[in-house]
């Protein structure tokens, strides 16, 4: 039950090497086409995925609410297709979503900026000028959305297992790297259990799902994870009515889970005098 993450700078040839990579191993690869395939299974229309997909929050409290429930739903896709294993992740924070699962192998694909303009400027029939434009807003963009959501520097090396220069290392032997490291036998050891956290990790998704969609509930303020049959809770809350509206969701998604309290209760008190 392999899985490869792929992280690429745009114009680096990230694209052509997860596509080799897929047809090489027969792998399913985990792209934005996709995504789009299941998305309306899963509450999702095209303009939902292209708004959340790989972008930054707009800071615009009603929109940016909206843009996190279908981020979510998002990585729900996500998980559900790495569940059935032997899949290739294409960006998306692949290898933050999945940074419990010990298993996943890590790649970055990686190339000089000036060697990325030209590449994509050829590749499109672009103007350089326009070509640069484009890939520095894609890596402030993509690097925002790792920053955001992950709280990780895109950039970190220490968080991939390997990273391809693609400068001199060509889309060929890029696959044959790959296909060589994802045999490594730590990787292999931890596989028997994947299938429980990656379980795990997905009803995590919905109950954050459902508490973010809750009129009940600010979600904002607290965090849920899932461990050998037990929920746990953690943050705060503004009052015992919104704990109980949390257990509730919880008790209807995971029935069969236990859970570990461990919210604080702060009711905010308005000022009538700054009222």
């Amino acid at each position: 039950m392999a899985i490869i993450t792929i992280s690429r700078e745009m114009g680096s040839g990230g694209s052509i090497i997860a596509r080799n990579l897929a047809d090489k191993l027969g792998y399913d690869l985990i792209d934005g086409e996709a995504i789009l395939k299941v998305a309306a299974s899963h509450g999702l229309s095209v303009t939902d995925v292209e708004m959340a997909d790989e972008k930054p929050p707009a800071f615009v409290e009603s929109l940016d609410t909206s843009l996190e429930i279908d981020m979510h739903r998002i990585e729900q896709i996500i998980l559900e297709y790495a569940l059935k294993g032997n899949v290739i992740i294409y960006g998306r924070g692949g290898q933050d979503l999945l940074a419990e699962i010990k298993s996943v192998f890590r790649t970055r694909i990686i190339a000089p900026f000036e060697i990325r303009v030209e590449r994509w400027a050829e590749r499109e029939w672009l103007d350089p000028d326009l070509s640069r434009i484009l890939i520095r807003k894609s890596d402030q963009q993509r690097a925002g959305f790792i920053k955001y959501y992950f709280d990780r520097d895109w950039n970190d090396p220490y968080d991939y297992d390997q990273i391809i220069n693609t400068t001199k290392i060509s889309e060929k032997m890029a696959v044959e790297l790959i296909c060589t490291g994802v045999e490594e036998k730590n990787l292999l050891v931890h596989r028997s259990q994947c299938k429980q956290k990656l379980t795990e990790l997905i009803q995590r998704k919905k109950i954050e799902i459902a508490i973010l969609q809750s009129d009940q509930v600010d979600g904002y303020h607290l965090q849920v994870s899932v461990n050998n049959g037990e929920t746990i809770l953690d943050g705060h809350v503004h009052s015992e009515e919104e704990r109980q509206a949390i257990h509730a969701i919880v008790q209807k998604l995971a029935p069969a889970s236990t859970i570990k309290d461990q919210l604080k209760v702060f009711a905010y008190h308005i000022n009538p005098k700054e009222g």
